[in-house]
């Protein structure tokens, strides 16, 4: 017959410290009033009795749940899917290595009416969140900015003012990809943007049409894409359909500039020779065929700052709201 043995309890750990219970709670808890000879006892008799808090019970001394979120606004099958997203998770992982929190991770489901996720956030089940993949109908922005809940964005917000944010200089890495064509030589450039309610979208967008202006060219097709292969083949057929002199196209993601080489293939374009093409990520155009030309965007450490930003805040350090912004680099391949 086995003896079950009971946990080792607050009470235990007390006594082989030689502490009170209200001490020990202090000392495991992190509160003040402890002296080092007595947190030392604690630590030490944690240690020797294997002794896990119950974390419902420290959360009603410390007022923290030990979690944080990660919001992507996306449906659960793109996380999946997405090297973004998946560069995104990484980085927070990273980010908390080293730490006792635990990460939840909140997906958008289809349908789902827009406040929904801000609700559950606003009920005290997190301690922070971290937003990524952020849409302006999300509603997330001013729903955050409403709270006291401690929130870092992956990605520009459009409201910028008081809110903590890390991003990719988008604005630049549109320039340098659109100048790329035109170096080459490409004189009828288009573009297949991501979804305009993004501000990440919008800067790339914007970049595009300056490049262009600045080097006196006239702008040949935009196609609206959602950074998905599907979305960046569709929006290839569109411009080859409208404009079929084209010669340059900058896909405002690697996904979508994947599914526009399938497209131009398929078209019987030859690539780079026919019309060039540049991306913007650099997750996975090594594995595309050509292999693509493309501007950095470094996920995986951007995320990794996110999560150390909202970790300093959570712990009450003063932060200030100066953004994090990462600078952007062409990746040489061969679509370009």
């Amino acid at each position: 017959m086995s003896i079950e043995h009971a946990s080792p309890t607050l009470d235990d750990v007390a006594r082989t410290a030689g502490v009170s219970r209200s001490t020990a709670s202090r000392a495991i808890n992190g509160g003040d009033r402890v002296s080092p000879e007595a947190q030392a006892a604690v630590d030490d008799a944690v240690a020797r009795l294997g002794y896990a808090p119950n974390r419902a019970a420290r959360s009603l001394v410390t007022r923290r749940t030990d979690s944080i979120a990660l919001v992507v606004p996306e449906p659960d099958a793109r996380i999946l899917t997405d090297p973004f997203l998946a560069g995104v998770l990484r980085g927070v992982s990273e980010g908390l290595t080293g730490t006792d929190l635990q990460l939840v991770l909140l997906l958008a489901r289809p349908g789902e009416h827009p406040g929904h996720i801000a609700r559950y956030l606003h009920s005290g089940h997190v301690d922070g969140v971290i937003v990524a993949s952020h849409h302006k109908e999300d509603q997330l922005e001013s729903e955050l900015s409403r709270s006291q809940l401690p929130a870092v964005f992956v990605g520009r917000p459009f409201a910028t003012e008081m809110v903590h944010f890390v991003d990719v200089d988008n604005a630049a890495g549109g320039r340098t990809a659109t100048q790329r064509l035109v170096d080459r030589g490409c004189r009828r450039i288009a573009t297949i943007t991501g979804p305009l309610d993004m501000t990440a979208a919008l800067d790339r967008y914007d970049a595009w049409q300056r490049t262009l202006d600045d080097a006196g060219l006239e702008p040949v097709a935009v196609a609206h894409g959602d950074f998905t292969i599907e979305g960046g083949a569709v929006a290839m057929a569109q411009i080859l359909a409208e404009h079929p002199e084209v010669d340059g196209v900058f896909a405002a993601s690697d996904l979508m500039a994947s599914g526009a080489l399938t497209t131009l293939r398929d078209s019987g374009r030859r690539i780079p020779e026919d019309v060039a093409l540049v991306g913007f990520d650099a997750l996975g155009a090594e594995r595309t065929t050509p292999r693509l030309t493309t501007v950095l965007q470094p996920v995986v450490e951007m995320a990794s700052a996110a999560t150390s930003t909202l970790l300093d805040v959570v712990s009450g350090q003063d932060v200030g709201y100066e953004p994090q912004i990462f600078v952007p680099r062409l990746i040489e391949g061969d679509s370009a």
